[in-house]
């Protein structure tokens, strides 16, 4: 039952991030997640210090307000400072991960929130972290119901402004012609992903969940030009990786969470070898 728990986590943390990943690759900005994900962990401290409490919503609501701070200082940075995006990302992202490590070694150093936690995590530990009702019942893992809300979060949100992100993605002249606001909407989706990310570090870290934002959709998208093909495929691949990365560290006696980035690397590699259309030993072999 504990593999089960385990497997079952990492799958809704993965298609969850995969879903988001999808309109970031779309968009180009994969590392704008990575930015993200490092960001966030100074509002994640700053929402323990003001709070006193670990619980997830005043964790998530910390990291999401940081996640859009810093998308603000990336477009700050790139439309009147006039850098590159890569370096506005690379300046936003560094000093904010800093300030959050500084503020977790001063302010929380004797608590349960160092930066090992936060940036490794630990998805064995799902079954035995136990979410007990007042009344003493058991109701089962606490961070699968953390991955299902935010699954469920996740893909309401997908669907209710599915047409908006769509646009802007897609075509963001056409968007703003049409009164969609881009920035608006650039904004909620830097949000859900903050909050994906800090619902995910418990579980999988801030870094590993990197991984899980960009590989499973950059695979999907050498698959695939339709995009809502690509969604599906994104899911399918995120439930994979889950099941095969975590035989994989059973099998090496290693860490869950690395070995399923391990799984979700290997499987990129050979869809960009061997992809129908696209993989390069496949267009060699068709050109011979």
């Amino acid at each position: 039952m504990s593999a089960f728990y385990i497997i079952l986590t990492a799958s809704l943390f993965a298609i969850s991030c995969g879903l988001l990943g999808s309109f970031l690759i779309l968009r180009k900005m994969a590392m704008v997640g990575d930015a993200i994900s490092h960001a966030v962990l100074p509002g994640i401290v700053i929402a323990f210090l003001l709070t006193g409490t670990r619980d997830s919503f005043e964790m998530i609501l910390g990291a999401a307000l940081l996640g859009i701070f810093s998308t603000f200082l990336i477009e700050y940075f790139h439309n009147k400072a006039r850098l590159q995006t890569d370096a506005a990302i690379g300046v936003t992202f560094t000093w904010l991960f800093a300030l959050g490590v500084i503020l977790i070694s001063v302010f929380a150093g004797q608590v349960d929130l160092d930066q090992e936690c936060v940036l490794y995590g630990e998805i064995a530990y799902v079954p035995i972290d136990l979410w007990i009702t007042d009344s003493g019942a058991i109701m089962g893992p606490r961070a699968l119901y953390i991955a299902a809300l935010t699954l469920v979060v996740n893909v309401l949100f997908l669907r209710i402004g599915f047409k908006q992100l769509y646009l802007t993605t897609f075509d963001p002249s056409f968007a703003a012609t049409v009164g969609i606001s881009v920035s608006l909407w650039n904004y909620l989706l830097m949000g859900a992903v903050s909050m994906t990310t800090v619902s995910a570090f418990d579980s999988v870290g801030a870094i590993l969940v990197v991984a899980l934002l960009v590989a499973p959709p950059a695979t999907a998208y050498l698959l695939t030009e339709k995009f809502s093909h690509m969604l599906i495929i994104t899911c399918i691949i995120a439930v994979v990786i889950s099941i095969a990365g975590y035989f994989l560290a059973v099998w090496l006696d290693g860490s869950i969470a690395g070995a399923i980035v391990t799984v979700a690397g290997i499987l990129f590699a050979i869809t960009y070898l061997f992809a129908p259309n696209t993989g390069l030993i496949t267009k060699r072999l068709a050109s011979a």
